[in-house]
C-alpha cells in the first residue's frame, strides 16, 4: 500500500504545479498585472506535463474507480454470503427446537428486533398468543429471554462457545 503512496503523491504535486501555473498565468493576464514571460520552451514544456498530468490522473481515477468498485463487489458478496450462512444456521436450531411454523415465523421476527405488539398485529393475532409462542420458543431452546436467544446465534456465528448453555 505505501508503494503506491509516493507516485501519487508526484502526481497531485505536479497537477498542482500545472494548475498553479495556468490558473496564475490567466489571472496575471486578466488583472494586467505585469510579470516577467517566460520563455516558450518553458511554456511548453510545463503545458506537456499538464498534460500529462491529467492524462495519468484519469488513468489514475479510472484504476481507482475500478478497484474501489472490485472493494464494493466483494464485500457485497461477503455480506450475501453471512447473510445465508445467519439464515441457514436459524433454519438448523430452528429444526433442532422442533419449532412449529407459527414459532418459526414468530422467533424470526423476534431475532429482528420487533415488539410482541408488531409481531401480533403482522401476523394477524394477540399478544398473548404471541408471548406464549415466544416462552416455547424460549422453553426450547433452553433461554429465558430475547437476547439470550439472540446470543446464542452470535455464539455459533463467531465459531466458539463464550457461556455455556443451560436448560432454563
Amino acid at each position: 500500500m505505501r508503494t503506491h503512496i509516493l507516485p501519487l503523491i508526484a502526481l497531485l504535486v505536479l497537477q498542482a504545479v500545472c494548475a498553479f501555473f495556468f490558473v496564475g498565468d490567466i489571472l496575471l493576464s486578466v488583472l494586467g498585472i505585469p510579470f516577467i514571460p517566460l520563455d516558450w520552451a518553458l511554456i511548453e514544456l510545463i503545458e506537456i506535463g499538464a498534460a500529462l498530468g491529467l492524462s495519468f490522473g484519469v488513468v489514475l481515477g479510472a484504476w481507482a474507480l475500478n478497484q474501489a468498485r472490485r472493494r464494493t463487489r466483494i464485500a457485497e458478496e461477503a455480506l450475501q454470503a453471512a447473510s445465508g450462512a445467519f439464515m441457514d444456521l436459524v433454519a438448523q436450531r430452528f429444526d433442532e427446537w422442533k419449532l412449529t411454523p407459527a414459532e418459526r415465523d414468530v422467533a424470526l421476527f423476534a431475532l429482528k428486533g420487533l415488539s410482541l405488539q408488531e409481531i401480533a398485529a403482522l401476523r394477524q393475532t394477540s399478544e398473548g398468543t404471541v408471548k406464549a409462542q415466544t416462552n416455547a420458543i424460549y422453553r426450547k431452546a433452553g433461554v429465558s429471554s430475547r437476547s439470550q436467544l439472540i446470543s446464542l446465534f452470535v455464539e455459533d456465528l463467531m465459531g466458539e462457545a463464550l457461556v455455556e448453555r443451560k436448560p432454563v
